[in-house]
């Protein structure tokens, strides 16, 4: 009985703390979030994301008419390793020696990324950069490179344009909302570490109640504070 009352009035005290705390902690949060938002918005440069797909094709499905569920998985498995040819630097050499880029194939290579569409046969090739007009003009020269060097390097099928280099008019990043979001819950979670933290230094008595807690001593009677009127 005794540590429950304990950890009852611990967890008053806790509650208690955060409230008389409530308009520092609600502060600094919103201090940060700003913060954050404006980082975000003028200091982090956008980026925008242009893309194409792309179908595989195995031999077999290729030269059936008729697909089958194992050609379906031959054609789906096969999108995994034309990423890999897409994003080597047999291609990107090629684009960027084509289109007269400043970047080195190892820059190119992390702002390429190759991912299958809802698990099927079809694969999504997609560049950002801080320029739309070149991530477009980059997955142009790649879906153009690429399906030749394919067809060499496998020899297990081929690719097809479904869809040609488009980009999007809003930017992918930086995320604002996220952004803002996460620089708020780090200055709450600051702002609630410095309020315990300052608790926890602090070794006053602050009312009978700790004398009684820390030092065991029964309080028999408190003389009131009265601030006299002049």
């Amino acid at each position: 009985m005794e540590r429950e009352y304990e950890e009852t009035i611990d967890l008053r005290e806790i509650l208690f703390l955060l409230k008389n705390n409530m308009l520092s902690i609600i502060a600094s949060t919103l201090v940060c979030a700003i913060l954050g938002f404006l980082v975000t918005s003028f200091l982090i440069t956008p980026k925008y994301e242009a893309s194409a797909t792309m179908i595989v094709n195995s031999q077999q499905t290729q030269s059936s008419n008729n697909l089958t569920n194992d050609m379906l998985t031959t054609a789906k498995n096969l999108v995994a390793t034309y990423g890999i040819v897409v994003t080597s630097d047999t291609v990107l050499d090629q684009v960027i020696s084509g289109l007269g880029l400043n970047i080195d194939y190892e820059t190119l290579a992390k702002r390429v990324s190759v991912t299958a569409v809802d698990s099927t046969q079809v694969m999504k090739i997609a560049v950002q950069d801080e320029n739309p007009a070149q991530a477009k003009a980059i997955v142009a020269k790649i879906v153009e490179i690429a399906p030749d060097i394919i067809q060499d390097a496998v020899e297990a099928g081929s690719v097809k344009v479904i869809s040609d280099a488009r980009v999007g008019e809003n930017p992918v990043s930086p995320n604002k909302v996220t952004n803002t979001a996460v620089a708020g819950l780090v200055g709450l979670a600051l702002s609630v570490g410095f309020v315990f933290l300052k608790e926890m230094l602090n070794n006053t008595f602050k009312g009978d109640d700790d004398i009684q807690k820390h030092l065991g001593f029964t309080v028999l009677g408190v003389i009131p504070y009265v601030e006299m009127e002049d």
